[in-house]
């Protein structure tokens, strides 16, 4: 699996605005307080990203419903809803398309002659996999490295620091 700059970028961009909901949380004791949101060019400042670049990511993941855009001056972006219910495949989606395809195709629909006859299994559990730790990753997760059980099983594994 290859991540994409765009997926990369879109998950970093989000970890900050998660950081900042954290921050404000924590100074949350005045209800009439308003989370602060951060401009792309702030974001991109922060992660070292290209801000052109996080722009477009930006309105992708607004367009997918997981960035709302605040006007004004001292507008920006802020998570649509608690980072605890944002996946990390729900970005990647977002940004980059099903998680897994073949030619374009979903690894169920790929067709295989002869001795690859076999090969879209080995394509639909790699999708599994993928998703088995995509869809259960969330942004806050992440932000309080507090992966989930099998993620960090996963990590245990012999050779899975590894690079092969």
């Amino acid at each position: 699996m290859q991540i994409s700059a765009r997926g990369d970028y879109g998950v970093r961009a989000m970890l900050e605005l998660t950081a900042r909901h954290s921050e404000f949380a924590l100074k949350a004791a005045d209800p009439s307080s308003k989370i602060e949101p951060l401009s792309a060019q702030d974001l991109a400042k922060m992660q070292g990203i290209p801000v052109k670049f996080l722009e477009a990511i930006l309105t992708s993941l607004r367009k997918a419903d997981l960035l709302v855009s605040v006007r004004g001056a001292a507008g920006g972006f802020i998570l649509a809803k608690p980072a605890g219910e944002i996946t990390i495949a729900e970005i990647i989606r977002a940004l980059d398309g099903p998680l897994a395809s073949i030619h374009g195709l979903a690894p169920e629909d790929a067709e295989y002659q002869g001795s690859a006859a076999h090969l879209r299994d080995v394509w639909v559990a790699l999708r599994v996999s993928m998703r088995e730790v995509l869809e259960t990753v969330t942004l806050q997760d992440i932000s309080e490295n507090q992966l989930p059980q099998g993620v960090r099983e996963l990590l245990k594994r012999d050779g899975a620091w590894e690079r092969r």
